[in-house]
Parts: C-alpha cells; structure tokens; sequence
C-alpha cells in the first residue's frame, strides 16, 4: 500500500484531520483519494462515520478561520502567499476575486471542491469584511457539504475502493513512475510559461517614481486601472487621471484606447500578473506603447504620491448587496 493510505488506516482520524486542514489552508495536495479512504475504512466498520465526516469538517472551518482573520488582518496583501503555490496566480487570484464579487458568501461553499481556491475566498470574505457569525455559518455548511459528500461516496463504494486499491497495489511501482513523469512534465510546461510571462513584465512595467515624472511633464499618457470590483470596493480611490477599466472590456481595445496611446496598467494581482498580462494582449493588437505599473497602485500610494476617486468608464463584475 502507499504511505497515505497506510497511515490512514493506522492513525485514522488524526491524519484524517491534519490532511483535510492542510488541502483546505492551501497545501496543493489531493485531498478526494483521502476522504474516499477514510469513507471505505468508514464502510468496513474501521472507522465512525460520522466521527470521518465531523473530523474533517471541523479541520475545514479551522482552516477557513485562520484566513479570514488573516484577510481581516492584513487584507489583500496576505493572498500574495498563496502565490508560493501556484503557478499561475494571477488567474486563480484574481478569478476568485471576481467569483467571490459575483456570488458573495455562496461561493464559500463552492470553493470548498476548488483546489487551491478556499484558503482565498476565507481570505477575501475577512478582507470584504463578512460578519463573522455569517462567516462561519456559510463555513460550516461548506466544510460539511464537502466532507460529507467524499466520504459519504467513499462508504457506499467500500468495496468498489478497496477493489481498486488492491488492483493498484499490484499494479505498483510502474504506475507511480507514469503518473509522477507526467505531473513533472506538466509542472515544467507551466514553468516555461510563467517564466516568458514573467520576463515580458520585466522588460515592459514602469516604476510609479517613472509613471510621477512623465505625469509632470505634462506627457499623454492612458492609465488604465484593471482591479476588480472588490478591489475597488475595498479601496475606492486610484491614481490621478486613471480609468477604470475591466479586462473584458479590452477584448476589442480600439473602442476605449487610441492605438496610438502610450497606455499604463496597474491591478492588484501580485507581480503586476494582470497588468502585463493586458499589455501583452494590447501588444497583439498593434500598441507599440504599453507598460504594466510596477508595484501597482500599493507602490505608488507607499511612494507618498496623490489618489483620487475614480473614474468609471467600462465596469468589471457587479458586486453582490
């Protein structure tokens, strides 16, 4: 048997727990292998059933609670860690961000069967600021819908489980080779991509001091503001003259921005990953001048320069009342 299994079966709802709080706090690790195991031994009569179902879900709502008073702490800023996980942050942040606008609370339950994405909608609902019983509610319901379906599926196909697991066992050492080339190979796909992308950021983004002295020098310049709407719920003003402008807007950018236009890009995705990511876009339809704001509008608020209301002209995603 595999190290995982094996430690379920012997130490059964701890390594049941520390595994469920673990994946839900943002560890990239499978967690549905772990509640169908714990489900199987449940429909064996190794393990309660509910015990299963009230270990893990109580593990989730400790991980839930530690982000949300992380956001609520430190607000936006703190889901730049998560970035230390994942290789494409700028999609998983600020797509979550957008979810959450669209859904609120809901998507607490949602993100619960999202790999990665729970530790950011905890995060966001202490960020926004959700009322923490309201918080915990949805928490809850969320941890036990997840928990409770896996292991529930995993004690009605005990035996289909225990089947297949003794099929892999025999299968051993080969399967584990295939399956570990092929995550090696996807991981160093993904790698080379955030590395080009990275690398366009560095040659192209601006630095706020850079974006302050061409602003004084009277140049035309289009700042385009690309944050979210929770974003901009959270902190409403942004950089003198800028626009707010969605990313889906931009699809077509002749509508909004002159092609001939020196335009500047700030969001508050970490590493500027939306910003570059919209001039590389602008790049493709013919803008020679397009610069992602380093830092974004966190730098050039720290760098002690002016912000202002802004101004709205094509609107991301409604926020939910």
């Amino acid at each position: 048997m595999s190290p995982v299994p094996d430690l379920l079966m012997q130490h059964g709802l701890v390594v049941l727990c520390a595994w469920a709080f673990a994946v839900q706090a943002g560890v990239p690790a499978p967690a549905v292998p772990v509640l169908l195991g714990a489900g199987a031994l449940s429909g064996s009569g190794r393990m309660s059933l509910a015990m299963a179902v009230g270990a893990a879900m109580a593990a989730t709502v400790g991980a839930d609670v530690l982000w949300y008073l992380l956001g609520r702490s430190h607000g936006t800023r703190v889901l730049g860690i998560l970035c230390r996980f994942s290789l494409d942050p700028d999609s998983l942040i600020r797509h979550a961000k957008q979810r959450f606008a669209a859904h609120g609370l809901r998507y607490l339950i949602l993100a619960k069967f999202l790999p990665g994405v729970n530790p950011l909608a905890a995060g966001l609902a202490g960020v926004v600021p959700i009322r923490p019983e309201r918080f915990l509610l949805y928490g809850a319901a969320g941890a036990l819908l997840w928990a409770g379906a896996w292991i529930t599926l995993g004690y009605l196909f005990a035996d289909v489980i225990g089947l297949i697991a003794t099929r892999a066992a025999s299968v051993g050492t080969p399967l584990v080779i295939v399956v570990a080339a092929a995550l090696v190979a996807y991981l160093l796909y993904k790698y080379a991509r955030r590395q080009r992308f990275l690398r366009h950021l560095r040659k192209a983004r601006m630095t706020p001091i850079e974006l302050k002295r061409r602003l004084e020098a009277g140049d035309r310049l289009v700042i385009v503001d690309l944050r979210t709407s929770l974003d901009i719920e959270t902190i409403s003003y942004g950089i003198p003259g800028a626009r707010w402008i969605s990313p889906e807007a931009l699809d077509d950018p002749h509508q909004l921005i002159r092609k001939d236009s020196e335009v500047v890009f700030y969001c508050a995705e970490p590493r500027e990953a939306t910003s570059a990511r919209m001039a590389l876009l602008l790049n493709r339809h013919g803008y020679r001048n397009v610069h992602p704001l380093s830092g974004g509008l966190e730098a050039w608020r720290l760098a002690g320069f002016v912000v202002e209301p802004l101004r709205l002209e094509a609107p991301p995603e409604a926020t939910p009342r």
